[in-house]
């Protein structure tokens, strides 16, 4: 029997876990007998009774297998080494607030068997708020634009992945991986599967400002060389705009000495946006290289404390 193995990432979802668990338990056991499978769930540190839960259903459940991680190492690392972890012959990745439906699975498994080493589902409708289902699809329309690689277009990270590919991910040696990235960077052909994004059904999102815009800017700087050169050519551009200006002022000055006044206010407003332009992209500089220290410091992704039903469970 092949073995699929379905990893879910959670952080305090006390609230939907044991649904989670139970909905994939029930589509492997009523509509894909034939594979044995393999639930892995890793926990980043949460503070509720989430990793209570998911002890209890790993006592009575072989096929279920727990990660504790030592502390919250983010919502970019802890599920990247949880895909690592998993030994499947494909693996497919559903998050834990039931946003991904576990009912995929099996038109996952099925073009897989056809021979896609990847299917990815595409969220073309969302039941979020629609402001923020636009901002998602503008920011994914930006990326495909930007990304050297074709960076697939309302892909979020839900779908399955053939053994193989989890191998080559493997051999990426980046301690802050951008996983979508890594996929278009790999190469397959993959297999797209429409989807509409039901709602969370309890709970509020884990996700804030901050960790979209991290995972945001992670993407571009990860895939893209164009922030750095749009810097070179606006720096260039508006250094040759200022040096014409600073002429063509010069000349009408020299020209009209007594009835045009020197003026400080298109000074003030030209230094202002100087500024304000410097500032800018030192950010996107600084966020590159913050990428290069990242990479350079080859810290682990996580630490782990705890392991449930892994055969070897040593730390």
């Amino acid at each position: 029997m092949k073995c699929i193995s379905i990893m879910t990432a959670c952080y305090n979802e006390e609230e939907n876990i044991a649904e989670v668990y139970a909905q994939v338990k029930a589509v492997f056991e009523t509509k894909l007998p034939e594979y044995y499978y393999e639930h892995v769930f890793i926990d980043n540190a949460s503070e509720d009774t989430t990793v209570e839960i998911l002890r209890g259903i790993a006592a009575n459940d072989s096929n279920v297998k727990v990660i504790v991680n030592a502390r919250n190492f983010g919502h970019i690392r802890s599920p990247f080494h949880g895909l690592m972890q998993c030994s499947g012959d494909a693996v497919i990745s559903i998050v834990a607030d039931l946003q991904d439906p576990p009912e995929m699975i099996v038109d996952f498994v099925r073009q897989w068997e056809a021979g896609y080493k990847i299917v990815i589902g595409v969220k073309e409708q969302s039941y979020e708020a629609q402001w923020m289902f636009k901002l998602r699809e503008a920011y994914y329309n930006l990326l495909h634009r930007l990304s050297e690689v074709e960076i697939f277009k309302g892909f979020t990270g839900f779908g399955l992945y053939d053994k193989k590919i989890i191998d080559f991910m493997r051999e990426f040696d980046d301690p802050y991986p951008f996983f979508r990235g890594l996929i278009a960077e790999i190469g397959f052909k993959a297999a797209k599967i429409p989807y509409t994004q039901p709602a969370r059904p309890r709970g509020i999102s884990k996700n804030n400002f901050y960790t979209l815009y991290d995972m945001g800017i992670l993407g571009i700087i990860n895939n893209s060389k164009v922030p750095l050169r749009i810097a070179t050519f606006l720096g260039f551009l508006l250094s040759f705009v200022s040096f014409m200006t600073a002429i063509i002022y010069t000349v009408v000055k020299l020209f009209n000495w007594n009835s045009m006044p020197l003026g400080i206010a298109p000074l003030i407003i030209g230094s202002s946006f100087m500024f304000g332009i410097v500032l800018f992209f030192l950010g996107i500089i600084g966020e590159y290289i913050g990428a290069i220290y990242t990479q350079i410091l080859k810290r682990p992704r996580v630490f782990e404390s705890e392991r449930i039903n892994f055969k070897d469970e040593a730390l």
